[in-house]
């Protein structure tokens, strides 16, 4: 018999037993780790993604960032490629596109630092914690992408993909953390939040609220005001019609215990003139000068000292990359918080903006802009894609 006749042979033989015994025989070729590890169910994965790219240091965001084509990233070994849903606009990625965070990066760099998507790929270690479909939520630069791949290590799994979970990954967890590490609230004691009523200080003023004390929020708006006094804070302040200073020294006589200070300028120096004895302010940004040259307000820093010292007061900075070793406990506490109803969680997407509906890449130039001219109420995300079925 020819080489060619016996494997014929050798092969029918083994077809005749597959069809008796198909029961019992396992192919020992196993295809399912492919559509676990690519999203071969959808079979929508693009050749090319757009991401917005800072291409030159600038504080203007619209000059600093350019969207791009570039190849979709292959995920390495303990990554996950994400086909982005939503992304969260901070204040602070003004300070980024600027080089003010980290001097040492230059351009080009990718921009963003959180969002919401899909699993559409993702490698062999990241394969043991995820699969492709799964919805997360991830802290990390580069999100303003249509694809995005970030290390299994920075994501986190939600539930379904909805923009309320942005609120939690930067502006919630900076409140918690802030509050919870530098300044020990005690029940009674009057906190300002500047800002009350952006993606941040809608959290401060209600974690004040759950320590039992005394909240006092600025705002821009009687709108904003009305939303404060319905998560709880005792005294909105507009400061658009009202004296800030004025009432501070008015109202509260005794001093400010607690300041959670996001604005910079002489909304700073008000807060410090206004401490109480034992007072302690955290900053946690200075939005009113991001966009200047320098990306500050002047402050009245050669009288500080003997302030402080007058009233045994104490100024803290608190910058959230630096408290990571608390941010996964702190996340998944805020999640549960969330979900328990313990927390409202505002967030704008646009929607009274006179152009529409923050929908696209192409719409995070627009609310970089809507945010910075003050007109969100609460947390500012973008909708970078409609939802894909898997």
């Amino acid at each position: 018999m020819s080489c060619f006749a016996y494997l014929t042979s050798c092969r029918r033989s083994l077809l005749a037993g597959h069809r008796m015994h198909v029961s019992s025989l396992r192919s020992i070729i196993d295809l399912s780790y492919s559509t676990h590890c690519m999203d071969y169910r959808d079979s929508s994965i693009p050749a090319f993604t757009r991401k917005m790219v800072v291409t030159k240091l600038s504080p203007n965001f619209r000059d600093a960032v350019c969207i791009q084509s570039a190849n979709v990233p292959t995920p390495a070994d303990g990554e996950l490629l994400i086909r982005n849903r939503y992304v969260g606009i901070n204040a602070s990625d003004i300070n980024y596109t600027a080089g003010h965070y980290d001097p040492s990066v230059r351009p080009p760099f990718d921009a963003g630092f959180e969002g919401i998507g899909t699993v559409a790929g993702l490698g062999l270690s990241a394969s043991s914690h995820y699969t492709v479909g799964d919805t997360v939520a991830y802290f990390g630069e580069g999100a303003f992408a249509e694809y995005t791949v970030v290390s299994f290590k920075k994501a986190i799994a939600i539930p379904t993909a909805r923009p309320v979970y942005l609120t939690l990954l930067v502006s919630a967890a900076t409140a918690h953390i802030a509050i919870q590490r530098l300044v020990n609230l005690k029940e009674g004691e009057t906190v300002l939040v500047t800002a009350a009523a952006g993606g941040t200080g809608q959290f401060a003023v209600q974690f004040a609220k759950m320590a039992g004390c005394h909240v006092v929020g600025t705002c821009s708006s009687n709108e904003k005001a009305s939303f404060l006094k319905t998560i709880g804070c005792d005294r909105p302040i507009n400061y658009k019609t009202e004296d800030l200073g004025s009432i501070l020294r008015k109202e509260y006589p005794r001093g400010l215990d607690v300041v959670y200070e996001s604005i910079g300028g002489t909304i700073f120096n008000l807060s410090v003139n206004n401490l109480a004895v034992q007072g302690r302010l955290i900053v946690i940004g200075f939005i009113s000068g991001y966009q200047s040259a320098s990306g500050l307000q002047p402050v009245k820093g050669g009288t500080l000292p003997v302030k402080l010292l007058q009233k045994s007061a104490t100024v803290s900075g608190f910058f959230l990359p630096h408290f990571m070793s608390d941010y996964k406990e702190t996340l998944s506490r805020l999640i549960e918080m969330f979900v328990q109803g313990k927390l409202v969680c505002e967030v704008d997407m646009g929607d009274l903006d006179p152009e529409g509906y923050f929908m696209g890449l192409e719409s995070v130039y627009r609310a970089v802009d809507y945010m910075y001219a003050g007109k969100n109420l609460g947390k500012v995300v973008v909708e970078v894609a409609p939802h894909s079925k898997l």
